[in-house]
């Protein structure tokens, strides 16, 4: 099997992730996490570059691939760690460099991604690569796409409610939907891709509805059951 690499989402830290690499390797994975902090997203606050992000998601990658002597990876990427990981992919230019990361992931799977986004701030980022690389862009990698289908948006209620609403809303355009608290279904789907839509599953490791307090996330080892499949190709 080839080894998997774990890129966090959105201001999210490496150890928020480590009880689903633990899991991971207790069924007998490699798997590493790139190994943010919550500063570390600092510097692509206001929607700037998300090159120091690349970097560490390429320094991981390579020293994966140098310890293990395997020739590709198995990428997960998180919320925005998925589209980020799109960006990694490419063969054009981002921020003055090519990261051409095709050459050694041979499979992607995004975690509740928003993989459109009518919110100004992440626009320039996610038009970039929804331009540049639309779709499950790259014939020779396989694109599984996770989106949770717990709780739907609206306005009225408790502030998660009209949290949920307003995320929907500035993703897709539409907050009355579904997805997983976070990021609607529609925004977590690719064109090509395998998609998949998860009954009653949070969007985050610390996700946390009054209603639902025992409801698993991507995650969770009950759900990853269901995916951990995508990761014993090679």
């Amino acid at each position: 099997m080839l080894p998997v690499v774990l890129l966090p989402g959105y201001l999210a830290a490496a150890p928020d992730y480590y009880p689903l690499r633990d899991y991971l390797r207790q069924l007998g994975f490699v798997v590493e996490v790139v190994p943010l902090r919550v500063r570390s997203w600092f510097p692509t606050l206001g929607g700037r570059s998300v090159a120091p992000i690349l970097q560490a998601l390429h320094t991981t990658i390579q020293t994966v691939l140098h310890e293990t002597g395997a020739s590709a990876v198995h990428l997960i990427g998180h919320s925005a760690g998925g589209w980020i990981s799109r960006i990694y992919l490419g063969d054009q230019p981002y921020d003055g460099h090519v990261w051409a990361g095709h050459k050694w992931v041979h499979t992607l799977i995004t975690l509740g991604t928003p993989h459109r986004s009518q919110e100004r701030w992440t626009r320039r980022n996610l038009d970039f690569v929804n331009t540049t690389y639309p779709g499950a862009y790259y014939p020779h990698i396989r694109y599984v796409c996770l989106a949770g289908k717990a709780v739907y948006g609206t306005p009225r209620g408790s502030f998660a409610n009209w949290f949920t609403y307003q995320s929907y809303k500035l993703t897709c355009g539409e907050g009355a939907c579904w997805g997983d608290g976070v990021t609607p279904v529609a925004a977590a789907h690719l064109e090509g891709a395998e998609n998949l839509v998860y009954e009653d599953v949070l969007h985050a490791p610390r996700s946390r509805w009054r209603d639902r307090p025992d409801a698993p996330w991507y995650g969770s080892p009950a759900i990853v059951a269901t995916w951990q499949q995508y990761l014993k190709a090679s």
